[in-house]
């Protein structure tokens, strides 16, 4: 059973995407799936090819070695910004997706129904923090890599990170009102990115604005297909920014961003940028001081950073404010970490060898810490570095930047407001 009916007009779409792929092969090369399977099938053009006979009714959307090749696609679009033709591979994988998804099985509606009440998913993660539950459970893990679903999920969830010392500073004047999503997973375990986008923007003279009732931007249910559900859970969070007045929200997760910019707030007027692309961007960060720092980080491009915001060059621009601060570029740039949403979830083995793909030159890099500007990258990330037994510690670079902030030279300002009400 398809989560909504397939429709001629669609299947005349994606034939029509379809035949803008001339068959090059230059995506290959960028394509994660393809570097570990090294079957046509799991590549771009394979993929296209597919979506094609589907379409065109020579092939059926539930075959299931081609379902399969399918599904693998992390849709992290490194294919679209390799391809010399301008394939619209994201548009053509997302109506297929859409006109072809089975209803969301049992464990995609308790995801849906988590993701739409982040206050619930934080009681939880703190619950489990409490109950030491990946403490019990991550040696079945180990013992089954495969393990599938939440049995894996849970033998993961990351202790909760510390906001200690991202408080924002003591702060007067006012530059304007900025919204600050904080999406659902982030919501818990992205704590000390939200601290650190705080501190960094009072500092710099903005009021930062939380509305309450903000939740999920519905990219996950979106990616898997499931449009109806993805406008429902990015509901909230629309009427919730549209009420508090901001012109401009900004984003710490950069897997967030197509979420929030094309579903929740698409039409309503407000603008949304990411946090390290707004913050490189201000000319009033140089007014800031950052104390220096002698320490070696590793850099992770996420895909969503690179091939949908494309701002991966204000990392480095960013992190060029802290001195003495060395930084080392992971080889072969952007590579897929494996994440991919809940593709971790759904197909582990293959994530985990993209995760080491990443790790592996990480432990030869001598770095003590691993940034990163995505959640999903940094919850993988740090679970395949405990798993090795290795202590790196793995940050959003925001992080790292406003624990090092010092003092401003010119005059403070306005505090964070909490007019609209904090989640």
């Amino acid at each position: 059973m398809y989560a909504s009916p397939p429709d001629r007009s669609s299947a005349t779409d994606l034939a029509e995407l379809s035949d803008q792929c001339v068959l090059c092969g230059l995506c290959l090369p960028a394509c994660p799936t393809y570097r570990v399977a090294r079957t046509e099938a799991e590549s771009p053009r394979g993929r296209i090819s597919l979506i094609k006979a589907v379409a065109e009714g020579t092939l059926a959307a539930d075959a299931g070695s081609a379902a399969a090749h399918l599904d693998h696609c992390l849709g992290c679009l490194s294919c679209e910004r390799a391809c010399p033709s301008g394939v619209q591979y994201g548009r053509l994988l997302g109506l297929h997706r859409e006109r072809t998804a089975p209803v969301p099985d049992r464990q995609q509606r308790l995801l849906y129904a988590l993701v739409a009440r982040p206050r619930l998913l934080r009681g939880l993660a703190w619950l489990s923090h409490c109950l030491g539950l990946s403490h019990w459970l991550a040696p079945l893990a180990r013992r089954r890599p495969a393990a599938g679903g939440w049995r894996r999920w849970l033998a993961q969830i990351p202790p909760l990170p510390s906001t200690a010392g991202l408080s924002p500073p003591p702060a007067s004047g006012e530059r304007g009102r900025i919204g600050l999503f904080l999406g659902c997973t982030a919501s818990a375990f992205d704590r000390d990115t939200h601290a650190a986008a705080r501190r960094l923007l009072v500092a710099l003279g903005y009021v930062v604005v939380e509305p309450r009732g903000q939740g999920c931007c519905g990219a996950l249910a979106q990616q898997a297909g499931h449009r109806e559900a993805a406008e429902s859970v990015a509901a909230s969070t629309r009427q919730a920014f549209v009420d508090s007045g901001v012109a401009t929200v900004l984003i710490c997760a950069s897997g967030c961003y197509a979420g929030l910019r094309d579903l929740a707030l698409s039409g309503s007027g407000i603008a949304v940028r990411e946090i390290g692309e707004f913050l490189a961007a201000d000319t009033q960060l140089a007014a800031l001081t950052f104390a220096p720092s002698t320490r070696r980080a590793a850099v992770h491009r996420p895909c969503s950073l690179n091939n949908t915001v494309r701002a991966a060059a204000a990392v480095p621009a960013l992190l060029a404010h802290i001195p003495g601060l060395e930084l080392v570029e992971l080889p072969e740039q952007p590579r897929c970490c494996g994440a991919g949403g809940s593709h971790f979830l759904r197909h582990p083995a293959q994530a985990d060898a993209l995760r080491d793909e990443r790790l592996d030159p990480l432990e030869n890099s001598g770095a003590s810490l691993l940034l990163t500007s995505n959640i999903g990258c940094r919850l993988h990330l740090a679970n395949g570095l405990r798993e090795r037994g290795h202590a790196v510690e793995v940050l959003h670079p925001v992080t790292l930047l406003a624990r090092q902030l010092k003092a401003r030279t010119t005059p403070p300002t306005p505090p964070v407001s909490r007019d609209a009400g904090a989640p």
